[in-house]
């Protein structure tokens, strides 16, 4: 019965973060939409200025399907920006297009906590990948100590996903600072409200993996 409740009361708990998270940010990006910016830039081109006020001129920029896809590649100094954000003249596309300008400023002055996350990437990868075999079949066979092989490799993943919210954090402080001075205080103000929501969905998925590490670690130590 403890199994049940536990399980239960986490998968409730990854229900209310996660789709209050998604929730606020995609009613958040919609309000911010309706707001054109005050300067006329589009989101490609306010990443341009951004990008070239830091010394990027060789990063470039294309656009992408899909929506809310917007991300640095540091493997190809590209920088990917959604359809919406690409053209978009809204405080919501600045914003966004900002903070993924604001990855490519980190990785060209080699900020430690973006260049940790890279690293990570591959062994995450792997992480992921081995942690739901063994705990799936250290639940079923119940051996526990296949769980706990499983949660050790699951604690990576956990890892990979604490050590982006510095560097998600710094990219939207990077953002909001190349838009003071650019645009009107209230228009910053909106940018910065749509950052925040946006790096609330990686706190809740972060504090989530923390809840499901703690749980496999829980029944890897049952007898």
């Amino acid at each position: 019965m403890n199994f049940v409740l536990n399980y239960w009361g986490i998968l409730v708990v990854t229900l209310l973060l996660g789709g209050g998270a998604q929730l606020y940010i995609r009613s958040t990006y919609a309000r911010y939409s309706k707001v054109p910016v005050a300067n006329g830039l589009s989101g490609a081109e306010v990443a341009r200025r951004m990008l070239d006020s830091n010394g990027l001129q060789a990063v470039g920029i294309r656009q992408v399907a899909g929506k809310l896809t917007d991300n640095y590649d540091p493997r190809t100094r590209v920088l990917s920006l959604s359809q919406d954000v690409f053209q978009g003249r809204s405080v919501a596309a600045a914003g966004v297009a900002s903070h993924e300008a604001g990855h490519a400023v980190q990785h060209a002055l080699s900020y430690a906590p973006a260049g940790f996350r890279s690293a990570l990437v591959p062994v995450a990868s792997l992480g992921s990948n081995m942690a739901w075999p063994l705990i799936i079949a250290g639940i079923f066979l119940n051996f526990p100590l296949l769980i706990t092989f499983g949660a050790a490799f699951f604690a990576i993943a956990v890892m990979f996903q604490i050590v982006t919210l510095p560097v998600e954090f710094d990219a939207s402080r990077r953002a909001v600072a190349s838009l003071e001075g650019v645009l009107p205080s209230e228009q910053v103000a909106g940018a910065r409200s749509v950052l925040t929501a946006a790096a609330l969905t990686y706190v809740a998925a972060a504090l989530v993996s923390v809840l499901y590490l703690l749980y496999y670690l829980s029944l890897g130590r049952r007898d």
